[in-house]
């Protein structure tokens, strides 16, 4: 079997547990059952790929004609809209938490970092993909700058959006955010990233389902569990649906 369709078998995994995750979480009993079946999944995809495993990167012609918006596709808070209004010329990415030095970065900054460029399919948890072109950053480089605390353990990440009056957030362990292919994204097929898509700033989280490239990026926070953020989970859908923390594909 190719490291292709392995993968392919994993993501096919990730779906069943994903789609029985509102059932089994009725339960303690099937908490249990499904955190034990998320390290598995975690381990076994680790296993296959490796640590630094880089997903199937496409070639410019198959670029998807268009990228679908998903979940929030625009923030209706006035001070995202007013940011929108002015190319969100005073947008600013603050990294905090378990760091040496806090930054608080504008657009030019992140822009002025060293840049990845990657062609990478999106694969939503809803069933579709989409295959784009994404350029930004490495978080490594960003987190490299901020200069990380022995202790910090996860990186969270802060948004724009709200979903039912809570903000949304993500997370990741210390093995995915100094994953190469794990950018901060400021572009989209080579033109800034449009709204729906996530502008100004986005994380591209390549070897993870979509609900884990968290849009409208506001803040990158370090910290050293996950237990004290919101019900715990590690991200918003996680901690209001039961979805898996670790999604990969």
């Amino acid at each position: 079997m190719s490291g292709f369709e392995r993968r392919g078998v994993i993501a096919g995994m990730g779906a069943l547990f994903l789609g029985a995750c509102s059932k089994v979480g009725d339960s303690a009993a099937g908490r249990s059952a499904f955190a034990t079946a998320q390290a598995w999944h975690r381990r076994v995809q680790r296993l296959v790929g490796g640590r630094g495993g880089l997903v199937k990167e496409y070639a410019a012609s198959q670029i998807s004609p268009s990228f679908r918006g998903n979940g929030t596709t625009e923030p209706s808070s006035l001070s995202y809209q007013a940011h929108a209004a002015t190319g969100f010329a005073d947008w600013r990415l603050d990294v905090r938490g378990l760091v040496e030095h806090p930054l608080s970065l504008s657009l030019e900054n992140v822009r002025g970092l060293p840049q990845r460029t990657q062609i990478t399919r999106h694969d939503c948890v809803e069933g579709w993909s989409a295959i784009g072109q994404w350029t930004g950053p490495q978080l490594s480089t960003v987190l490299e700058a901020a200069g990380l605390l022995a202790e910090a353990r996860f990186i969270v990440f802060r948004c724009a959006d709200t979903l039912n009056g809570t903000p949304y957030y993500e997370s990741v362990d210390m093995i995915d955010a100094f994953h190469p292919q794990t950018i901060v994204a400021h572009s989209l097929n080579g033109e800034p990233l449009p709204v729906k898509n996530g502008a100004p700033l986005r994380m591209r989280i390549e070897r993870q389902l979509g609900y884990k490239h968290a849009k409208y990026l506001t803040a990158i926070e370090a910290v050293a569990s996950l237990d004290d953020i919101a019900g715990g989970q590690g991200g918003y859908w996680e901690d209001t649906t039961g979805y898996q923390w670790y999604a990969g594909v």
